[in-house]
């Protein structure tokens, strides 16, 4: 599938690292950066959550009002950048932030992870935990120190048998395609009475444009 749509999440204290990373792989293959600003919300609990409550709402409030503010300044960013580009915010309960950002992340082609994010915890494991669990989308992870392009040279493609590893495979064709070596390697094959592993290079390849 083509990259049309690349999602970046940050957070309210995040700087602009990930997102100029992000843009700059929208411009690599012209696609449009879809920006989504989180903050988490941890609602008080237990026997002292209704003293307090006042405490918590005022919290809330505050972490709301940073929210708006890192949208909006996140806003000004891009629009310096001459980037197609959107931002929205959400700000969830801890106990629902994943499934929300895979919500979220289910609208675009591919969700982009840099080295801000990843310096983080919770909003770290509840984006990662969120697309892949609540997108079905493929979730690009980028460590420090790493250039990042969605026009590989060579690729390695973990094949198990399973259905996952067939969606991944299919979903990156045109990265497969445009690059110079793909590289085959099974990794924990199911085989069983009911499953049989078949090497991808074995199977039967088509012999003509024609042919699927």
């Amino acid at each position: 599938m083509a990259f049309r749509t690349i999602l970046a999440v940050t957070g309210p204290h995040m700087g602009y690292d990930d997102l100029k990373l992000a843009a700059d792989l929208c411009n690599e293959i012209g696609a449009h950066l879809a920006v989504l600003a989180v903050a988490i919300a941890a609602p008080p609990v237990g026997e002292y959550a209704a003293i307090v409550l006042e405490d918590w709402l005022k919290e809330r409030q505050a972490d709301e009002k940073l929210l708006k503010k890192r949208a909006t300044a996140v806003s000004a960013f891009l629009a310096n950048r001459a980037l197609s580009a959107d931002v929205s915010s959400e700000y969830p309960e801890v106990g629902w932030a994943d499934e929300r950002i895979g919500r979220r992340a289910r609208y675009a082609d591919i969700t982009v992870i840099g080295p801000e994010l990843l310096a983080g915890e919770t909003l770290k494991s509840k984006v990662i935990e969120g697309v892949l669990f609540s997108s079905g989308k493929p979730l690009l992870i980028v460590p420090p120190g790493t250039r990042p392009t969605l026009k590989p040279k060579r690729v390695m493609v973990a094949w198990d048998a399973r259905l996952e590893a067939s969606r991944a495979v299919r979903e990156s064709l045109d990265m497969l395609v445009g690059a110079d070596a793909v590289h085959l390697v099974m990794v924990d094959p199911v085989e069983d009475e009911y499953h049989t592993v078949r090497n991808p290079e074995l199977m039967p390849q088509p012999t003509s444009p024609g042919m699927a």
